[in-house]
């Protein structure tokens, strides 16, 4: 091929290579457009800090629970200062109010006032305390608003500061959150074919199919009483066996969420 004919192939190459490069500038403008970045700002909302963890030698990641947008990720810039208004509120348990703004997952906290007296939680219920958060951690999805869960949340750190041995607020917490995010089932009825829970009897519990009648020397692994079943129903758990229902029952509906990472916090004393 002549010098001319490499000549057309080179001009052809490149007129085509600048009308792809602006097709897609075009196109992504157009979709820029279409579905622009969108600034959340938020001004001092209700929240508490569920964990955080140090970037550098100023600056921190939290995650915060909130009333109103749910779980979300913040950072929280020169809060490791001596000088820093932040400093000392910034930590789990600590009602607060916040502010915060930004454009991705990961935003920028403004602001934080402290609203109310931070709860006095010491030995097994501090452990307590952090077995929630890492709950919530695990299995809130991020900026979804979930109101009762905070409300409970809230109502549960209270609890544990006035009952020290409330076990029952944590199973009750427990029972909420899996409502809440849409993973409750009947305790009242069996779930195969509507009828009631009948406290003589016993029910063996499936996750993802809910609890059925059976036999109490069944060999399947979740069997509970439908007297303990009711109890729980009803939110009124005061005797042992009551609680050691809740929990066990509890404990095998999480444990679908949570797949093979098992939450760290039992390892205390759950």
């Amino acid at each position: 091929m002549n010098a001319d004919g490499n000549q057309k192939i080179n001009s052809y190459l490149y007129n085509l290579y600048i009308f792809k490069f602006l097709t897609f500038t075009r196109v992504h403008l157009r979709l820029k457009n279409i579905f622009p970045e969108i600034l959340v700002r938020a001004i001092l909302k209700s929240a508490f800090i569920l964990h955080t963890r140090p970037l550098n030698e100023t600056s921190m990641l939290l995650e915060a629970f909130t009333a109103s947008h749910g779980r979300i990720s913040l950072l929280a810039k020169g809060v490791r200062l001596l000088r820093s208004r932040f400093r000392g509120l910034l930590r789990p348990f600590v009602p607060l109010l916040i502010s915060w703004s930004g454009k991705t997952e990961l935003m920028s906290l403004s602001a934080a006032e402290l609203v109310g007296t931070p709860p006095n939680l010491m030995g097994n219920t501090l452990f307590s305390g952090i077995y929630l958060n890492e709950l919530l951690v695990r299995l809130l999805p991020r900026a979804d608003a979930y109101p009762e869960i905070f409300y409970a949340y809230q109502s549960t750190l209270i609890a544990l500061q006035n009952h020290p041995k409330a076990e029952c607020n944590l199973r009750l917490f427990e029972k909420t959150v899996l409502a809440e995010l849409g993973y409750g089932f009947a305790l009242d009825r069996e779930t195969a074919n509507g009828l009631a829970i009948q406290a003589e009897r016993y029910y063996a519990f499936t996750p993802g199919h809910g609890l059925n009648q059976c036999t109490p020397h069944d060999s399947q692994e979740h069997i509970f009483s439908g007297k303990c079943l009711l109890a729980l129903h009803k939110g009124v758990l005061e005797e042992p066996d009551d609680l050691l229902t809740a929990k066990r029952l509890n404990r095998a509906a999480i444990a679908t969420l949570l797949g093979d990472k098992p939450l760290r916090s039992r390892e205390f004393f759950l």
